[in-house]
């Protein structure tokens, strides 16, 4: 995102690509203290004490960490693993989240050896839906051999005459339904999205938007939720199919939250006709995908929505998360540790090469 450009030369600077080590070198990581950076809501939901106690059975120590009182003494921390969004999405408006940012900035930079999961830069890309979907788009050609492929879409950048919309719509190829998501992907109101059926109906958007053709995938989501070099797909309830083309309909808003939750039960997600069961995605597909999508982004804890079209099988793309809720995956706390091992010791491993090789440690460790 533009507006946050001035965070990422510091955190690319500290933050690498996050390779797994190799299980047969790794040291204990009792003695380590890793420091978690969430929100009330994400910590809820995550259950973090609950990982805590976990964590502190293999004889490492989480501390929550306080951004509103100084770091130093907080640390030392082998590892940060935070979700700054709220942080960095109100820092735009908010001189009381600019400095907690600031303060986090400032610990980073001088604390180079702490690990964070995720690189900030990369997290902050994944803010802007206009930044994430020129990602999606370019799986087509990457990952052509798979079959996997995202909607066509536009960013509507801001308001402008219905005609102009309309224009852009039929140049860009996209075909009604539309699906319309806000330009920030993160918040409440990032899940508030709409269904377009006409072109008369473009006037019900609230650009800065993106707009999607909607693909019918027999109201199944498939959430793919990764945690380094592992990942885990769990089936969700989605949106119905609808006629492909332009009708008199009126615009459907909804909360996607609401209707892809575990338990929903919609009238949007009722099909309306017997449709029989798709495939689920190929597991070699999905593969390729994450790992296509882990050098893309440069991170770890991630989530990938995706569906089947309902004609042509085809894997698509239709959304990236950061850091999302791993509701259903069930070796999520052993996962996420040994990811984190397996980072701390690349870094051991690492600087212990470095100082072998120039007889002392890196500078800055």
């Amino acid at each position: 995102m533009d507006q946050h450009s001035h965070i990422i030369p510091l955190f690319d600077r500290v933050c690498g690509h996050l390779a797994a080590g190799d299980p047969r070198t790794r040291r204990p990581m009792s003695g380590r203290r890793v420091g978690f950076c969430l929100s009330d809501k994400k910590r809820r939901r995550m259950n973090l004490d609950a990982f805590a106690d976990f964590c502190a059975s293999h004889g490492v120590e989480v501390v929550e960490i306080d951004l509103a009182q100084p770091l130093a003494p907080q640390g030392p921390f082998d590892a940060i693993v935070h979700k700054l969004s709220d942080v960095i999405v109100e820092a735009e408006h908010d001189s009381q989240s600019q400095q907690l940012l600031a303060n986090f900035e400032s610990y980073v930079s001088t604390h180079p050896s702490t690990v964070l999961l995720d690189p900030l830069p990369a997290m902050t890309r994944l803010l802007d839906r206009f930044a994430s979907y020129r990602i999606m788009s370019k799986l087509h050609n990457s990952l052509r051999d798979w079959r996997i492929c995202s909607p066509p879409y536009l960013e509507v950048h801001r308001a402008s005459d219905l005609p102009s919309i309309q224009q852009a719509v039929m140049a860009q190829g996209l075909s009604f339904p539309l699906i319309c998501k806000t330009r920030v992907a993160h918040g409440s109101l990032s899940h508030e999205m709409s269904l377009i059926f006409s072109a008369g109906s473009l006037a019900d958007i609230h650009p800065p938007c993106v707009l999607q053709s909607f693909v019918n995938h027999g109201a199944v989501l498939h959430k793919v939720f990764v945690v380094g070099d592992k990942h885990f797909c769990v089936e969700r309830p989605s949106l119905k199919n609808f006629p492909s083309g332009p009708c008199d309909r009126k615009t459907i808003f909804f909360n996607s939250h609401q209707v892809s939750k575990p338990e929903s039960s919609s009238d949007l997600t009722a099909l309306d006709e017997q449709m029989p069961c798709l495939p689920p995605p190929s597991s070699q597909a999905v593969d390729a995908l994450v790992r296509e999508l882990r050098v893309q982004l440069g991170m770890a804890l991630f989530g990938v929505d995706v569906i089947i079209n309902i004609h042509t099988h085809t894997l698509t793309v239709i959304d990236i998360n950061i850091f999302p809720g791993y509701e259903g995956v069930p070796q999520f706390f052993s996962s996420l540790l040994n990811h984190i091992e397996s980072v701390l010791d690349k870094q051991t491993s690492t600087t212990s090469s470095l100082k072998t090789t120039t007889g002392g440690p890196p500078a800055g460790l």
